[in-house]
């Protein structure tokens, strides 16, 4: 009898809770919108471009979706200062730009962060995205499988190591000379690869001066940007690849570095610029003409020992799986065609 009881008070505890959710989801969903609103105008001057453009915000799980204005063909529907609506499904939900119904959206998946910066950095990185054609930037998105490997990523993650020192230090000269080794470690990681430097710098171009501009007009002080950023990077670390994750690293420490000697330099780039060339340029570093002999000078700093130990063992695992894998994959060939 006690089962027969619990489980309706259950359901109708569960439906309260949903039914609280809901609304208090709707009324900070015009706080989002204002939020981003106040600090793209803030930073009008970043691009000199309004960045506050459409924006969907999606529940995944649902596909419903809240909007800071009206789609063309008016299938959201209005609520106070707010528009919602059902997401078709012909559409992929992901943190991106897209053009739906006659316009051209940020689309951002909810939940957003708790704090308030990151959800401004988040929005603002997407709201990139959708003037980024007009400024004359490509969406590139090339792989740079060279990151899978041991000495791409030795290499970044020696880079990271000395642009978090970097952003992390209060001296100019200790600045410029941490900046000096993560450009020396970049341009020898690039040297090992064919191709790399291309590559890099087309998925940098995308997504990197997107999240660079998250990161100006989220406006975080100097204490919050420098624990962001380290913050960041340890995170990044974790994953288990890097592939396509690396960019919203460098650029946005590379940047926001310049941005404290130059609010222009973004404008000054192009869909053509190098950007590793340009940054050695703007902060006036002269790399060495021995690439290797230096790296292997200045790794023991940035926890050389530790990373190529680390990334050796991963190596070794990779390989490992590797030669388990094939000889099974191949007796599933020889059975399958045997049949």
């Amino acid at each position: 009898m006690k089962k027969v009881i619990f489980i309706p008070l259950l359901l109708l505890l569960m439906q309260r809770v949903m039914g609280q959710e809901q609304p208090s989801l709707q009324n900070n969903i015009p706080i989002f919108f204002n939020e981003i609103k106040i600090a793209t105008n803030k930073k009008h001057s970043l691009w000199n471009e309004n960045l506050y453009k459409p924006i969907l915000l999606v529940n995944p799980q649902t596909r419903q979706v809240f909007a800071n204005e009206p789609d063309t063909a008016s299938i959201l529907k209005q609520s106070g200062d707010i528009f919602f609506g059902v997401l078709p499904n012909n559409i992929n939900i992901a943190n991106t730009s897209i053009n739906f119904s006659g316009k051209r959206w940020a689309m951002i998946m909810i939940p957003l962060p708790q704090n308030k910066s990151d959800r401004i950095n988040l929005l603002a990185h997407e709201l990139f995205h959708t003037i980024q054609p007009t400024l004359g930037f490509t969406l590139y998105n090339p792989e740079n499988n060279h990151l899978d490997k041991k000495d791409g990523r030795v290499y970044l993650r020696l880079e990271l190591e000395a642009l978090k020192k970097a952003v992390q230090s209060s001296s100019p000269i200790e600045v410029h000379q941490h900046l000096a080794n993560a450009l020396t470690f970049r341009k020898y990681r690039q040297l090992l690869y064919n191709g790399a430097d291309t590559t890099e710098n087309q998925l940098e171009l995308n997504e990197g001066i997107a999240e660079f501009t998250g990161v100006i007009i989220a406006g975080r002080t100097r204490k919050e940007a420098q624990e962001h950023f380290a913050n960041e990077i340890n995170s990044f670390l974790s994953n288990p690849t890097f592939v396509r994750s690396f960019a919203y690293q460098t650029i946005p420490v590379y940047g926001y570095l310049l941005y404290g000697k130059n609010r222009n330099w973004n404008r000054e780039i192009t869909n053509k610029t190098n950007l590793t060339n340009y940054f050695i340029k703007a902060f006036h570093v002269n790399i060495p003409g021995d690439l290797k002999g230096a790296v292997g000078n200045l790794s023991d700093r940035y926890n050389g020992k530790a990373i190529l130990e680390e990334e050796t063992a991963r190596e070794e695992k990779t390989k490992n799986l590797l030669l388990n894998i094939r000889p099974n994959l191949l007796n599933s060939l020889i059975l399958r065609y045997s049949l």
